[in-house]
Parts: C-alpha cells; sequence; structure tokens
C-alpha cells in the first residue's frame, strides 16, 4: 500500500519551524522541491570538479568553471548556515555526520584562498578535490537510502558475525593451502595463502598465484564453489531487515535530528520529543 505523505500547513509555526520543515523534511510540496534543487545544485558542483581536472576543458573554460565554483561554495554555504539557524541544538547538527559532510563540501574552497604563493597550487588542487564530499549531501535528500541505511543498522550485527566467518574460512583455506602447494608454487607463507583465498573467495582471480597440484586444485575448486554461496548470504541479510523497513516517513526530530520515524508516531524515538505541529 502506497505511503500517504504527511500535510503539514505551509503557515503554521514560527518562520524557523516552518524553514525547518522545509530544509530537513520531505513530506510537504515545498519540502521536496527544495530536495530536488540542492540535488540538482550538488550534481552540477560535482560535474564541475569533475570537468575541471580535464586540462583541455580546464584551459578553455578555467575561468568560467571557477566562477561557477564560487556561486555553488556561495549557495551551499547559505544552506548550511539556515540549517545550523533552523535547528534546536546547532552544535549537535554541527558534529553530526551529515553537518560535518555539509562543511566539507564548503571549507576547501576558503582554505584553498589561505594558500599563498604559486609553489602551493598542487596543495590547493589537493584541498579541491575534496569538494566531491558534496556527493555525500545526496543521502539527506533520497528518501529511499534513509530506509536502505535503516536496514544496514538492524542487520550490522548479523553481518559482523557474517564476516567474521568468512575470516576464519579464509585463514583455514590459506593455511591449507599453504601446508598443500608449499612455497614452490608460490605460497611462500600463510599470508601469502591467505591472499589466495581471499582473492578466490570473492570470485576476483587476479590469476597471480594458483595451485598446480591436483590436491591443491581440488580445494581451489571447493572454494570457488563456496564463494557463490556466501556472496548471496549478505544480500539476503539486508533483503529481510529492508522489507521490515518499509514504511519509513521523511519527519525529523527536532531536537536531535533522528530521521525514519515511522509514518504515525507522534514521539521521536531517541529523545522523546514531539516530532508533529499541535
Amino acid at each position: 500500500m502506497a505511503q500517504r505523505a504527511i500535510q503539514r500547513p505551509a503557515d503554521e509555526g514560527s518562520l524557523k519551524d516552518r524553514t525547518y520543515v522545509v530544509v530537513f523534511e520531505s513530506d510537504t510540496a515545498w519540502g521536496k522541491a527544495f530536495d530536488v534543487l540542492l540535488i540538482a545544485l550538488i550534481l552540477a558542483s560535482v560535474a564541475v570538479v569533475m570537468l575541471e581536472s580535464v586540462v583541455s576543458i580546464s584551459t578553455a573554460y578555467g575561468s568560467w568553471l571557477r566562477l561557477a565554483e564560487w556561486v555553488f561554495t556561495a549557495l551551499f554555504s547559505l544552506e548550511y548556515l539556515v540549517r545550523l539557524a533552523c535547528v534546536r541544538r546547532p552544535l549537535r547538527y554541527a558534529f553530526s555526520f551529515f553537518g560535518v559532510i555539509d562543511l566539507l563540501s564548503i571549507l576547501p574552497s576558503f582554505l584553498s584562498l589561505l594558500v599563498p604563493g604559486l609553489q602551493a597550487l598542487t596543495v590547493v588542487r589537493g584541498l579541491r578535490i575534496l569538494r566531491v564530499f558534496r556527493v555525500f549531501k545526496l543521502a539527506h535528500h533520497v528518501h529511499e537510502l534513509e530506509e536502505l541505511l535503516l536496514a544496514l543498522r538492524s542487520s550490522a550485527r548479523k553481518i559482523t558475525v557474517f564476516v567474521m566467518a568468512v575470516l576464519i574460512l579464509v585463514v583455514i583455506c590459506g593455511s591449507a593451502m599453504y601446508l598443500v602447494e608449499g612455497p614452490v608454487h608460490g605460497f611462500t607463507s600463510i599470508p601469502r595463502g591467505v591472499y589466495w583465498a581471499v582473492v578466490t573467495l570473492t570470485t576476483v582471480g587476479y590469476g597471480d598465484i594458483s595451485p598446480q597440484t591436483p590436491a591443491g586444485q581440488a580445494l581451489a575448486s571447493t572454494i570457488m564453489i563456496m564463494g557463490y554461496g556466501i556472496i548471496a548470504v549478505p544480500t539476503g541479510i539486508v533483503t529481510v531487515e529492508l522489507s521490515q523497513t518499509r514504511g519509513v516517513s521523511g519527519l525529523t526530530c527536532t531536537n536531535c535530528n533522528l530521521e525514519g520515524h515511522h509514518p504515525e508516531a507522534q514521539f521521536c524515538r531517541r529523545c522523546g520529543t514531539s516530532i508533529r505541529n499541535t
């Protein structure tokens, strides 16, 4: 059943509250429009960074690309200040994951102004690459990504246990291959055998080292077949958790900025603050 959008009056609450709904939530027409506009700006800014790394394009249109970059920097700086101004606890947002990403998306451009001298151009270029962090800001505005992150958090313990089991398996297989093949066939140590086991189990197969004896080849065949089954396990775990996280709304807590509440939730599941206008 399709999820019904949460309808909030556009004229309800103070200017700060209305701005918060538009900037942080996506269940209103203005909120969706803001998200679409910001996504377009982010993609355009990342495209500018990528084009500027192409020598021929940078030589011909370098001045225009730099102008476009400063326009994007100004817009994202304004957005960052608006976000800090409309949350109840600015410092909490500033030190949150998305707050740090927002800062990283604008900071390199300003830092580049503080690097004097032509000899520092390489450093400036390195700082400018950090602007690609803007692509992470897309996570603010993709509702499906919120559901995926919730599913990953819910399945984290299961996946951790699975990864530990795989690590034990590759250590055992790598040690066995070291004993079977030995240094004569390239398996000069157990870590080298573990490396081969990881490459084989993940079905990558670089081919830089391979078993030569019948026993080693039989072991390798077994590991290859196991690899196909192992790859499917984490996918199934996340799929199950993802099916259980459907129906998450775009409501965001104004106190702790937690996202991903149930569409009918009245209070934040972390801090208990009301997440609906009364």
